[in-house]
């Protein structure tokens, strides 16, 4: 692992995915070097698209591509907004009216005044800065990448924003069965976690009990743990009730742990929603402490993300890797990630997932093997290394000299 101050480079990951494929990203970054890239987002913290930038854009620069990472800025009324759309990505309902439609606008227009883009590649991530792409003379090809939900997006929604998506050359979703009508070509990358983050990088126990007694979590009985943004979708409420039928059948402490990212204003009304579900043994935090989810994430006898919708879920993924079993909601990408039966298990109400809870709590030989399944399928999939040479891919597959239409 790199000291302080040190980045992290790609020969690192060779403990984990071997010499040969070390090598065969050196290879395509080698052609790549000097290529300007910006990644474009609307949060530098909070959420997955920052979990994977922060690690996805220091190995690029390891390998000679020059990239930058630019944040947008918005106003509450801006991110109220891109909200709604998010929702309605996923298939909520939104009113779309004129004035929603100009704040979106103007936000963005203003952005990309303090924001130079003659890079030669651009990547923009999600529709909080969608527009941008209309204020800029095209130096290079821009990207779109969605990774939001997109099994049955509102199609008032998605009219609208298709509008600014056909204008890119390329449109990264995160599984085919959420590809769109387009022009627009469309290519598939499933997210990847960083394994030498403070996050995902193996602590000592003294480290992860030091976590766990600062915030006062006991661990006289198995902890059960769901970590992720305060969000509807995530169906926090269910995980609560899941806890308590699971709870009849067997004692287990219950941690909610999630934080409120500043482009996302509903996560403190969930938030604030979920107080009263308080109890001893069901301990509900909002915080922003890596260590403190490792930690949970490590120690946790069984993770839960019962999401009603999810584009992938980065904390599956996280947990898995600490080996930890996870019992995951049928739905979008979870169900990419876990093997129903074999290396987690997905559930599709409240009661079967307060079973699996009881069964994997009663079973610790199970809760190992499945843990240890879990944690190999992360290795083959699902860390960095593979988002990093789908990206070189992509990048490198425009002409070189790029002809603006």
């Amino acid at each position: 692992m790199s000291g302080h101050g040190q980045m992290v480079q790609v020969e690192e990951y060779e403990r984990f995915v071997g010499a040969e494929t070390v090598q065969r990203v050196k290879e395509k970054a080698r052609a790549l070097r000097g290529l300007r890239v910006a990644h474009v987002n609307s949060t530098y913290y909070g959420g997955g698209v920052a979990e994977m930038l922060a690690p996805l854009t220091l190995l690029m620069n390891s390998l000679g591509i020059k990239t930058e990472w630019r944040v947008i800025q918005g106003s509450p009324d801006f991110f109220s907004i891109t909200k709604k759309m998010h929702n309605a990505l996923q298939g909520g309902d939104i009113n779309l009216s004129e004035l929603k439609r100009e704040i979106y606008e103007c936000v963005v227009y203003d952005n990309s005044i303090r924001n130079d883009l003659d890079h030669d590649r651009i990547v923009v991530h999600d529709p909080q800065p969608l527009p941008l792409i209309n204020h800029y003379e095209k130096k290079g090809p821009w990207v779109w990448r969605c990774h939001v939900d997109l099994t049955s997006p509102n199609s008032e929604m998605w009219s609208y924003l298709s509008s600014f998506i056909e204008k890119y050359d390329a449109v990264i979703v995160t599984l085919e069965e959420y590809a769109q009508q387009l022009q627009t070509p469309q290519v598939f990358f499933m997210p990847a976690i960083d394994p030498f983050s403070i996050k995902n990088r193996e602590l000592t126990e003294s480290e992860r009990q030091s976590r766990l007694d600062y915030y006062g979590i006991p661990t006289d009985l198995p902890l059960v743990t769901q970590v992720s943004r305060f969000d509807s979708w995530k169906d926090p409420e269910g995980v609560i009730r899941a806890f308590k039928l699971a709870r009849e059948e067997v004692d287990a402490t219950l941690v909610l742990l999630g934080d409120v990212a500043t482009d996302d204003p509903e996560g403190e009304k969930v938030y604030q929603s979920l107080l009263d579900y308080r109890e001893e043994r069901i301990i509900i935090l909002a915080r922003q402490d890596t260590a403190l989810v490792n930690a949970l994430q490590s120690r946790s006898a069984v993770v839960v993300q019962k999401s009603i919708r999810e584009g992938f879920g980065l904390t599956v993924t996280e947990a898995m890797w600490k080996a930890t079993p996870v019992v995951g909601g049928n739905v979008g990408g979870i169900k990419y990630q876990i093997e129903d039966g074999v290396n987690g298990y997905l559930v599709s109400s409240v009661e079967e997932a307060a079973q699996r809870i009881v069964q994997l709590l009663k079973d610790e030989e199970l809760r190992q093997a499945m843990g240890q399944k879990a944690r190999e399928s992360v290795r083959e999939r699902f860390l960095m290394i593979r988002l990093l040479e789908q990206y070189l891919d992509l990048l490198g597959s425009f002409e070189t000299t790029y002809r603006i239409p």
